[in-house]
């Protein structure tokens, strides 16, 4: 690089939401050249798409995701509050309120993509939730899963551009 050296010995956990936000000397001072000039190198991440269907609005109803370009249901064999906490976060809608199952959102279409799914409900994406092999499940559509989200938060900004991987 060239000009100003802005951070030197940058101590970032991985959960901040900002380079900005990660323990660091004072801007500007430092004690490196432009020969130790830090870089980054990013793997793509597979980050479902999701939706709530059926419901009385968008933050309530079937979930489905979108994986290889069609949309299927997720099972509800370990579907919990933690699950439903963290579509609800992705989705700008709230909290999650309840995560009913047994298709309380009616019967969805082929295919069930995820059965098993594992949430701590810290996550910020469902990729990041410890999932099964995508279409690999022991279900039927009488065991859909669902989620009823307390809605947008006050004060919130809703984004139009959708929900991002983190």
């Amino acid at each position: 690089g060239e000009g100003p050296i802005w951070l030197d010995e940058v101590t970032c956990l991985g959960s901040e939401a900002a380079l900005e936000l990660c323990p660091a000397h004072t801007w500007g001072q430092h004690n490196c050249h432009h020969g130790e000039d830090a870089g980054v190198v990013c793997a793509a991440q597979v980050c479902p798409q999701v939706r709530l269907v059926n419901g009385s609005s968008r933050c309530v109803g079937r979930v489905e995701v979108l994986h290889g370009h069609r949309w299927g249901t997720v099972c509800d064999d370990t579907w919990d509050m933690a699950d439903a906490q963290v579509i609800c976060r992705y989705l700008g809608c709230g909290t999650a309120l309840a995560a009913p199952g047994h298709a309380h959102f009616g019967r969805g279409p082929d295919p069930i993509w995820l059965d098993g799914t594992h949430c701590t409900g810290e996550e910020l994406t469902l990729s990041q939730c410890h999932l099964h092999t995508w279409g690999e499940h022991n279900c039927g559509h009488s065991e859909d899963a669902g989620v009823v989200c307390s809605g947008v938060p006050r004060g919130a900004q809703v984004s139009t551009g959708g929900p991002r991987c983190a």
